[in-house]
């Protein structure tokens, strides 16, 4: 349906037909896993040869790190499209190249959509709230009549260029790094974070009574796993962004089922039916009937990637959280490299995303003179993540961006720069300092990387803040910081 006061200047409806799939699990027969590999290559080869006489699509894939608003990002990312007057930094805007914008029916049917209209209604609504946020994957198509810029530009007319939007949770991408380790290895690795982490203290404790090696139960399974999850939960809650399963976050229809139903368990007696490899057993179907299945389905199909990470949240949990979040994004560039893994390459087949966006959001809860170190900080971690991912391939940046502006700015003090906005907590207007960022990053993550309890200089403070009332005036989408400079670096090249 078409937004209201806007003609879909087609006079129809576009759809993109595809043929359907089959879905193959990683144990099949030599013979299917041909039949896999010749059905891919003809439909690469059909891609080629239609592909002059199709609509282009980009495939925009959104995710987000420790609640760092997906939701709004989306939101917000569609209704400035469709209503450009904020948006001078998108080339395509700002010159009058995009004629028309305008939604349209998604293209997969066994994806749920994402709810536009109503998170919309939410920001906007005479008591503007925050919307519920999603925790499955949901899909949304904008369509643009856009006018060919150059040489071809001046004899040709508009072309329709198609946005899938493809939001799902950050959590699930961060398993991807279990598919390259067993049991043994991950459980290792799980315990020693637990260990430098406070909120895993009940977990630790009910493994002092364990034995890996004892016989095998339900319950006692099911309280290893119940309090891991919960130490999860309250990791993420207190900053940290390596939570991984990332499942065990965002349960879903598979909450109580074996496959979630793990921990990770010291080195012991392993034996047939014992705890630890019962435990095994059960991780290991995690990666193929969970982890698999949502790469095969969705990741594979991503053009352009957007990672939406809340640095102000880790800085103001200390420097434990800030090492964790570039250990995250480390992980999630690993994610984006085919070669690294055998079984994502088959899948991918050399296709890989080329644009990759680190963006640090809530910039507006900083006055904009301390936007440029926080942009500086988002770069640095990137630029850490990438060399600890051996990362090559793909166009990668970082910036501090709001997808919804919610604070107005003012100075508290001896005129400190500060924000005022309405406080979620106590709904009153308040003036919020969070603190003296660094000119240069360069100390600040020296300091998270050794593993310091503390900051040097300081703590740094976060705040939430609910959003403002706005009344936006003809062809104005709502109030943003950099959004606009965000969709150029992402989907600007496509748009021309």
């Amino acid at each position: 349906m078409l937004p209201q006061g806007t003609r879909n200047p087609c006079g129809t409806r576009l759809c993109l037909v595809r043929a359907p799939r089959m879905a193959l699990d990683g144990g099949d027969m030599v013979l299917s896993a041909v039949a896999t590999q010749v059905g891919r290559t003809v439909e690469g080869v059909t891609d080629l040869v239609s592909a002059p006489f199709t609509d282009p699509v980009i495939r925009l894939g959104v995710t987000g790190l420790s609640r760092a608003g997906k939701t709004v990002f989306i939101t917000s990312l569609v209704a400035n499209l469709l209503d450009r007057g904020r948006m001078p930094q998108l080339a395509a805007a700002a010159t009058g190249a995009i004629k028309a914008a305008y939604l349209q029916p998604q293209p997969d049917d066994t994806v749920a959509r994402f709810d536009y209209e109503t998170h919309l209604d939410a920001m906007l609504g005479p008591v503007p709230k925050w919307p519920e946020g999603t925790n499955t994957v949901s899909e949304l198509r904008l369509s643009f009549r856009v006018q060919p810029s150059g040489f071809i530009g001046t004899f040709s007319g508009p072309r329709t260029v198609h946005l899938d939007i493809i939001d799902y949770p950050g959590e699930w991408l961060l398993d991807l790094a279990l598919l390259d380790k067993d049991y043994d290895t991950w459980a290792a690795e799980a315990l020693g974070k637990a260990q430098d982490r406070t909120q895993a203290a009940d977990y630790l404790a009910a493994l002092d009574g364990v034995d890996p090696g004892q016989k095998f139960d339900d319950v006692t399974a099911g309280k290893l796993a119940g309090l891991y999850a919960a130490y999860l939960q309250t990791a993420r809650a207190d900053g940290y962004a390596d939570c991984t399963p990332g499942r065990f976050l965002l349960p879903g229809d598979l909450a109580g089922s074996p496959a979630l139903t793990f921990a990770p368990l010291p080195e012991g007696g392993a034996g047939r039916g014992s705890l630890r490899r019962e435990m095994a057993r059960r991780y290991a179907a995690y990666q193929s009937r969970v982890v698999k299945p949502f790469f095969r389905d969705h990741f594979s199909k991503i053009d352009r990637q957007v990672v939406l990470v809340d640095v102000l949240k880790a800085l103001s949990h200390g420097p434990r959280a800030v090492a964790d979040l570039e250990d995250a994004m480390a992980d999630i560039l690993s994610a984006f490299r085919p070669g690294r893994n055998g079984w994502l390459s088959e899948i991918l087949l050399g296709k890989r995303v080329d644009r990759i966006l680190f963006a640090a959001t809530k910039s507006d809860h900083l006055h904009h003179s301390q936007h440029g170190a926080l942009a500086s900080l988002a770069q640095a971690m990137a630029l850490g993540a990438r060399d600890r991912a051996n990362f090559q391939g793909a166009l990668t940046t970082a910036m501090a961006i709001a997808a919804l502006r919610t604070t107005t700015e003012t100075e508290v003090g001896e005129g400190l720069p500060a924000v005022q906005g309405t406080v979620m907590e106590t709904g009153k207007a308040t003036a919020f300092y969070p603190g003296a960022l660094p000119a240069s990053p360069t100390g600040l993550l020296a300091e998270a990387r050794a593993g310091a309890d503390e900051w040097v200089d300081g703590d740094f403070a976060a705040m939430r803040f609910v959003p403002p009332p706005m009344e936006l005036g003809a062809g104005e989408g709502p109030p943003h910081i950099r959004l606009d400079k965000a969709l150029q670096f992402l989907i600007g090249d496509k748009l021309g």
